[in-house]
């Protein structure tokens, strides 16, 4: 896990890379990587990337990055982990391979120089890379299925330059601030900026599952090598029977948590009193390799059931884990608040919770630490997943009459201005359930594009909208079809909320800390292992499964636990003028949020 960048010159005319612009864009993610920092240049002056390490595989110095082939015709800066990789060190051995070092990333140079671009296909992990080819004069960049590492890229036509982080890029001065409409809405929309948009013109993110090759003739369009909606659908060719269902999660959840556990260093988990950390724990420690446990507490949850400290007790102390119980009020939050925003990479409702269980983590001496990221996307556990499908029965053929949503939303609001004003998505319901998108944005939006209207500027909104173009983007995340109802709002959920936010907010909150967060449960491999089983996971049963999946089972008030999140009370925390609600909900508290959010982290107009 690290921090990287890299500055290609690939056009004749443009300047060549600028050393101390370099060196600013990569030290502006030393937290990323506390452990050591390199930089590298191609020989003909054109390329160079810089490196932030820290170090998990392969501590040694053989393991430090940029990583050049033994003939120098290859260079690598690579973020993420490679789940994999001694598979794939083995297979390559077998071929006649010599390593120079243990770590994952000279893996990586092996099997492109034998497998070109189409070695991303073979990789198990998170990851984000750049490698040059020296035979060819180009860069390769890619990107993990599921986006869990990001990579942000600025091309101007002359000069690419990319980053881990959007202000990594912006602080190397070479970028303009002009803001962009679309990553300004999309923000208002849902909570965090959906790719490949953020708030800069000049700053886009490689798409998640996507491949891209830049030469002197330009960047081509980034090619995408794995979706999750075309998994979902390739699996419902395959027919699975009832009674192996909780087999196969055991097996498939099993064998990604050990895969996960790769490391030099020690692996910890973050615990909460819910099902998928809690699986998580038993599954770690049943590979026998016992691991210290982290959770939160809060004077103002106590003995309430959003105080997850008693239960996660329970459940280390029935796996046999070291628990770490830290406190966290609000002084603290206080104190924290402007290193918060100033680490929030790009404006997000959520993160909070991840800020403090990683520190805590990093205060603890750990490195890395598993997290039950991803479970309620994989196996149906949010409640959109029984609401988006309702509405769109209930409601949708009606959505389809032209005109009834935006004829509805001006009755409603002239007939029921209190509803109107405490409901503001009721307005909305005939006029977006008529597809899936438009059903998946009255359930998991802040704001409806009607009302951005109401505090953005008109022809700001308008542009911005057009840009975005939201239901275009809900469609293409559908397609194909993923073939039934938990597998469409499987993939709505992943390729927005957890991409965009939850598994942005764990890089940004981890990376502040020098703290690696890993995510077992959103692992392509195992999607496509629980694929064929997915339409089966409704009603609870994919949860249920879940929590049957360690040895021994988790505990019945676990198992049975209504579903609450992983809340931080910062409507407490904040003054009474500028309440805020918790940091995980979508209601008027969470708006108030969004915009006091925006306000701190966004860098529009402003030096870097």
């Amino acid at each position: 896990m690290c921090g990287i960048n890299g500055i290609f010159a690939y056009n004749p005319p443009a300047n060549p890379p600028d050393e101390a612009e370099l060196l600013r864009t990569r030290d502006a993610m030393a937290a990323r990587g506390p452990d050591g920092a390199g930089a590298w240049w191609s020989g003909d002056g054109r390329c160079a990337f810089g490196h932030r390490r820290l170090a998990i595989i392969d501590t040694s110095p053989a393991g430090a990055q940029p990583m050049t082939s033994f003939d120098g015709s290859l260079t690598v800066t690579f973020n993420g982990e490679i789940y994999n990789y001694p598979e794939l060190r083995r297979t390559l051995e077998a071929e006649g391979v010599r390593f120079r070092s243990n770590s994952d990333t000279e893996v990586l140079l092996h099997l492109y120089r034998r497998d070109g671009a189409d070695m991303v296909r073979r990789l198990r992990g998170m990851f984000a890379l750049a490698i040059w080819d020296e035979a060819r004069g180009g860069v390769m960049l890619a990107r993990d299925p599921y986006g869990i590492k990001p990579l942000y890229i600025a091309d101007d036509g002359w000069t690419l330059r990319f980053a881990s982080q959007v202000k990594a890029i912006l602080a190397g001065g070479a970028v303009s601030f002009d803001p962009e409409p679309a990553g300004i809405v999309g923000f208002h929309l849902l909570g965090s900026v959906p790719e490949p948009f953020t708030l800069y013109r000049a700053i886009r993110s490689l798409p998640a599952g996507h491949a891209q090759w830049v030469d002197a003739a330009g960047a081509r369009e980034p090619r995408r090598f794995a979706s999750i909606a075309a998994a979902l659908a390739e699996a419902t060719k395959v027919v699975v029977p009832p009674e192996e269902i909780r087999a196969r999660v055991r097996a498939s959840v099993g064998a990604s948590v050990r895969a996960h556990l790769l490391a030099d260093v020690e692996v910890g988990v973050f615990l909460s009193a819910g099902i998928d950390s809690g699986a998580l724990l038993g599954l770690a420690c049943g590979a026998g390799q016992p691991r210290r446990a982290i959770t939160l507490a809060f004077d103002e949850f106590r003995d309430s059931p959003a105080d997850e400290a008693p239960l996660a007790a329970e459940i280390a102390q029935r796996y046999g884990a070291g628990h770490i119980v830290r406190g966290v009020g609000k002084a603290e939050f206080e104190r924290d608040l402007p290193a918060i925003t100033a680490a929030m990479d790009q404006p997000s409702i959520d993160g909070v919770n991840t800020w403090f269980v990683a520190k805590a983590a990093r205060e603890a001496g750990l490195k890395v630490a598993l997290s039950g990221l991803g479970g309620d996307e994989l196996l149906a556990g949010y409640p959109s997943f029984r609401d988006v499908p309702r509405w769109r029965r209930r409601f949708g053929p009606l959505a389809a009459v032209p005109g009834a949503g935006a004829l509805a939303r001006r009755v409603l609001r002239a007939a029921a201005p209190r509803l109107a004003r405490d409901n503001p998505k009721a307005l909305g319901m005939l006029e977006h359930s008529g597809s899936w998108g438009g059903a998946y944005l009255l359930r998991r939006g802040l704001f409806l594009p009607h009302e951005l209207y109401g505090f953005l500027d008109p022809d700001l909104v308008r542009d911005g909208l057009a840009r975005l173009d939201p239901a275009r983007r809900f469609r293409d995340s559908l397609t194909p079809d993923p073939g039934s109802d938990v597998g469409r709002v499987t993939a709505l959920e992943s390729a927005f909320y957890l991409r965009n936010q939850l598994l942005r907010d764990a890089d940004w909150a981890g990376m502040a800390h020098g703290l690696e967060i890993r995510v077992p449960l959103v692992d392509f491999t195992l999607l496509t292992e629980l694929a064929p089983i997915l339409p089966r996971f409704g009603g609870g049963a994919g949860k249920a499964a879940l929590a049957a999946a360690p040895s021994p089972a988790l505990p019945d008030p676990v198992a049975e636990r209504a579903k609450t999140g992983f809340e931080v009370p910062v409507r407490q925390w904040m003054h009474a003028t500028a309440e805020t609600g918790t940091a995980r909900g979508r209601g008027a508290g969470a708006r108030s949020w969004a915009h006091w959010v925006f306000g701190r982290t966004a860098m529009l107009g402003k030096a870097a």
